[in-house]
């Protein structure tokens, strides 16, 4: 086998949560030309309607599921019916996510645990039920999507509950990367750093004096650049590596 041919997931299923736009669009996208049939996850059916326009057209089977990685019924539901009309589920790619921006004093407590719910409660839920079936057959791949912010403080906007939420899910990656390389699977995660998306305008000139200067690179990330990164950690170019995690940041944390 070529070095090349060890990035190719042809005959592999990818579930990916959060996957009809922004980061987890580009991640689904990403897969599917590496040969992967796709399932995305998202509440909104638009958007889900035609990011699966998309991975279709790429010449893939796909899939989307209107599931709340906050509901553990949902998800048991989701994973059920991808295994079924496309077969187990070969890699994970934990992308669901969301914010608040608010200083400590004025974050409600719905609001800390509605992050905490999504950001790790759901990966958690999301990674027990699918890791189950990936254990029992001895083999899978989990991406989970972490963040530099488990390693900086974000600004200008203060998100205390998200830097909680992806300093543990960064954690919880070398957890379950320790206790399942003996039953054949891996898992690794991303660290994006500012990556311009629908939900983050880092584009915008209130940010570029926290997002853009700071970084070596002096610019924001694309979401398809966390694409290549993706295919890496979920096939077996990666086939060493478990428990990393992976900063995509344009060096933004080296200072």
């Amino acid at each position: 086998m070529g070095v090349l041919d060890t990035f190719r997931l042809d005959n592999k299923v990818a579930l990916v949560t959060g996957g009809s736009r922004g980061i987890g669009a580009a991640l689904a996208v990403a897969l599917a030309e590496a040969g992967a049939d796709v399932a995305i996850t998202a509440r909104e059916p638009d958007l889900a309607a035609r990011a699966l326009t998309h991975l279709t057209s790429l010449g893939v089977r796909a899939m989307a599921l209107d599931a709340d990685v906050t509901r553990p019924e949902q998800v048991t539901e989701a994973v059920d019916r991808i295994i079924e009309q496309l077969g187990p589920i070969d890699v994970l790619v934990n992308n669901a996510g969301i914010s608040f921006g608010a200083t400590a004093v004025e974050m409600t407590d719905e609001q800390w645990q509605a992050v905490l719910d999504v950001n790790l409660n759901g990966v958690w839920r999301v990674t027990q039920t699918v890791g189950r079936q990936m254990v029992a057959r001895g083999t899978g791949t989990i991406v989970n999507v972490g963040s530099m912010s488990a390693m900086i403080v974000n600004r200008p906007r203060w998100q205390a509950p998200y830097l909680a939420s992806k300093a543990a899910v960064h954690q919880l990656t070398k957890a379950l990367a320790a206790e399942w390389a003996p039953h054949g699977v891996r898992v690794n995660a991303l660290a994006p750093g500012y990556i311009l998306t629908e939900a983050s305008p880092v584009d915008q000139p209130e940010y570029q004096p926290w997002c853009v200067e700071p970084a070596p690179m002096k610019r924001y990330g694309l979401p398809e650049e966390l694409g290549p990164a993706t295919v890496f950690l979920a096939s077996d170019a990666s086939s060493f590596m478990t428990g990393s995690v992976v900063v995509i940041d344009g060096g933004y944390t080296l200072f």
